[in-house]
């Protein structure tokens, strides 16, 4: 699949059609897509349809800037004449969306074409997209290893060049956990900055979304039409949208680059240091610092995630329990016995923790950091070792991202490869409402080629 900046081009040029492009990737994922379970539904009739008229806008003279570009979105956000799974059974007779989410709308006015939605834990609440009742997302790089998750579907589809962009969402690193072990790009924007409009929520406090690509230019593209205010979504703070395509040709000059050390030394395996290590030496980084107190903002998180979590799905833990999936029900029921009174902790925690950042990047613009402890790691696996200690694999793989999406900070995720290994990738940590810095450092890394998105066997 030819890069999203580049179908735009030529569709919006008339050199190609958008008709085309989308034939072909409903083609590619009929072939392909059976070896990896990332789509739980193709849209294709839709698909042909939003790509004709793509072509009669641009031939009416519309320049768009996804022009053609195919997509997929994960299935938690409303798409109209579709139920919205959110990866579970219990919704699966739930009536079909009568509208698109926001984030969708804005990708078919930007002239994307949607070509279906996207595997994923249910209800959100994994990291590993080993779903019981839509099957087990593969990843590209090596079929018998998770995709990551919640967001598996979206990582698999991109990273297996189905399409060059997705939709996903991010509470404790839904979107960098994939993005890491895929091998592709992933925003997690500051907390507020897109619409979660039509998007079925997890945690509202902790819910962020944005896109996925296997190009950094394709990011920014996404990200870029995707922003701006929304008033059906009280958190989608009213800030002017700061377009960032531009920005990745500012480079770093000026830019207070530091490591993060400590927590995040500790939760990793050689491979994770290892990417860390490349990332710092191509942006010449030798400067360490310590996020303060991110056991505590992970500690937060569990908490304000399970609360959140188990007083939604409160009426399906009575009514229709043996319906949800094993991995998460347990968690849910856990999460509904928390007492009212840790859950306002967390919530305290949680500003402190943020007001102590705050004072952090008063003397450092950027941050990085590993995105997953480790690589892919094979499916069914149920344990990890790290620093020694023997720990529950699906809830680790967020160790190095739940403190971050905690405090609401924008996230780059830069794939960092080595070849003859399985990819992963580092985090690009901001202050909020600073995507812009995390854009123009992961261009510095793609500049220096320490980064890009390898291309799978799948693919090839």
């Amino acid at each position: 699949m030819t890069a999203a900046v580049e179908i735009a081009a030529a569709v919006n040029a008339q050199t190609k059609s958008a008709l085309a492009v989308t034939e072909a990737a409903l083609a590619a994922i009929a072939r392909t897509d059976p070896k990896l379970d990332s789509f739980t539904a193709v849209t294709g009739d839709r698909a042909l349809a939003e790509a004709r008229e793509v072509d009669r806008r641009v031939a009416a003279g519309e320049r768009l800037p996804l022009a053609g570009v195919p997509y997929a979105a994960k299935n938690l956000f409303d798409i109209a004449g579709l139920p919205t799974l959110a990866g579970a059974k219990v919704h699966a007779r739930r009536p079909a969306a009568a509208f698109d989410a926001t984030l969708v709308t804005r990708m078919r006015e930007a002239g994307a074409v949607l070509t279906g939605a996207l595997n994923m834990d249910e209800f959100a609440y994994g990291f590993t997209t080993e779903n019981a009742h839509y099957g087990v997302t593969r990843n590209p790089h090596d079929v018998s290893r998770i995709a990551g998750g919640s967001s598996g579907g979206s990582g698999a589809a991109v990273a297996a060049r189905l399409v060059p962009l997705s939709l996903g969402s991010d509470t404790n690193g839904s979107i960098r956990v994939p993005s890491s072990l895929c091998g592709i790009y992933g925003l997690k924007p500051t907390f507020g900055r897109l619409s979660r409009h039509g998007a079925f929520p997890f945690v509202d406090s902790l819910d962020h979304v944005g896109p996925l690509a296997a190009s950094l230019p394709d990011l920014a593209a996404c990200y870029d039409a995707l922003q701006g205010a929304d008033p059906a979504d009280p958190a989608c703070a009213q800030r002017p949208p700061q377009p960032v395509s531009a920005a990745c040709d500012e480079g770093i000059a000026g830019l207070r680059i530091a490591r993060l050390a400590g927590y995040f030394d500790k939760h990793t395996t050689a491979p994770a240091r290892a990417a860390v290590d490349r990332a710092c030496l191509a942006l010449g980084v030798t400067r360490s610092e310590e996020l303060p107190a991110a056991s505590l903002a992970r500690a937060a998180a569990f908490v304000i995630t399970g609360s959140e979590g188990g007083a939604r799905h409160l009426r399906h833990l009575r009514e229709r329990r043996d319906e949800l999936e094993p991995l998460s029900r347990d968690r849910f029921v856990a999460g509904a016995l928390i007492p009212a009174a840790w859950y306002v902790k967390a919530q305290r925690v949680r500003g402190w923790v943020r007001d102590g950042v705050r004072e952090l990047f008063r003397d450092v613009d950027v941050l990085i950091a590993a995105a997953t402890p480790t690589a892919a790691t094979s499916i069914g696996d149920e344990w990890i070792e790290l620093a020694g200690e023997r720990l529950p694999l699906r809830a680790s793989l967020g160790l190095l991202t739940q403190p971050i999406s905690c405090i609401g900070l924008p996230v780059v995720v830069a794939p960092m490869p080595r070849a003859g290994q399985l990819p992963i990738g580092v985090q690009i940590i901001a202050a909020p409402w600073r995507e812009d810095l995390c854009f123009r450092v992961a261009a510095a890394l793609v500049a220096s080629g320490a980064s890009f998105s390898p291309l799978p066997p799948l693919a090839a």
